[in-house]
């Protein structure tokens, strides 16, 4: 038995999770409930439960400041939401789950099957990352490290050591200083988004570089950069101003 709590300030909103549970998730207990942030962190410090579905939205505020405000945790953690604005960078940057109301029964079967099956030492390194990317737009400062889903799994990585990421379709593949090539489940986009104020440029519609990483510019129609590992990348002509531009503030 796995024992869930539901915190959702929406009574409607808790029995219909609950019943999908019961119907499609047999292996999960709901053995509490929460209408508000205060509630749910009693609840949750008595019942000490294995998994959470979260409300973002709740009474008195949301739902990341009820993670800041438990001491070691230890259960796993699936959002849900009734705003997709709200499902967004967070969630992409820390892979932790999240349910876009009405719920999906095929993606809640998912996300349930993928939090129970976690490490639960690697389920709070995510939703210590997930508070940080919060607060942070996808980097956790204090420790300078970036969450990248991989078809394996997650894979906590030093920003210093990513040298350049190249899009392989609607995926990535992560270029890090030892030589590791890592093929993230996220799109360029994405981490394009997540890491252009920490010194990574787009330079091709296919690269993104980091400019702490460049060992060499040679000048051309866009020109092409020398890495720190030899990898020689193009810089696109559109990109090229811009890749300048952040060039000349390093």
């Amino acid at each position: 038995m796995i024992k869930a709590v539901i915190v959702d300030d929406e009574e409607l909103g808790r029995s219909v999770l609950s019943n999908l549970l019961r119907k499609y998730c047999p292996e999960i207990t709901v053995v509490g409930s929460a209408g508000s942030l205060r509630e749910a962190k009693k609840v949750i410090e008595e019942i000490n439960p294995s998994l959470v579905f979260l409300d973002i939205e709740m009474p008195g505020g949301w739902g990341f400041e009820l993670l800041e405000k438990i001491n070691n945790i230890s259960f796993s953690v699936i959002f849900t939401t009734a705003y997709d604005q709200y499902a967004v960078k967070a969630f992409k940057y820390s892979a932790v789950d999240y349910l876009l109301k009405p719920i999906n029964i095929e993606e809640l079967i998912s996300a349930v099957k993928k939090a129970t099956v976690q490490d639960p030492k690697k389920n709070m390194e995510s939703v210590q990352h997930l508070v940080e990317s919060y607060h942070n737009s996808g980097v956790s400062k204090s420790s300078n490290k970036v969450a990248l889903p991989t078809h394996g799994g997650l894979v906590f990585i030093d920003l210093a050591d990513i040298i350049h990421c190249e899009a392989d379709g609607k995926y990535t593949w992560c270029c890090l200083a030892d030589g590791t090539k890592l093929h993230s489940t996220r799109s360029l986009k994405e981490f394009e988004e997540q890491l252009e104020q920490s010194g990574f440029c787009r330079v091709h519609h296919a690269h993104l570089i980091s400019l702490q990483h460049i060992k060499s510019y040679a000048k051309g129609e866009g020109g092409q950069v020398t890495m720190s590992n030899g990898d020689e990348i193009t810089v696109s002509k559109r990109k090229k101003e811009d890749f300048l531009k952040r060039l000349n503030k390093i």
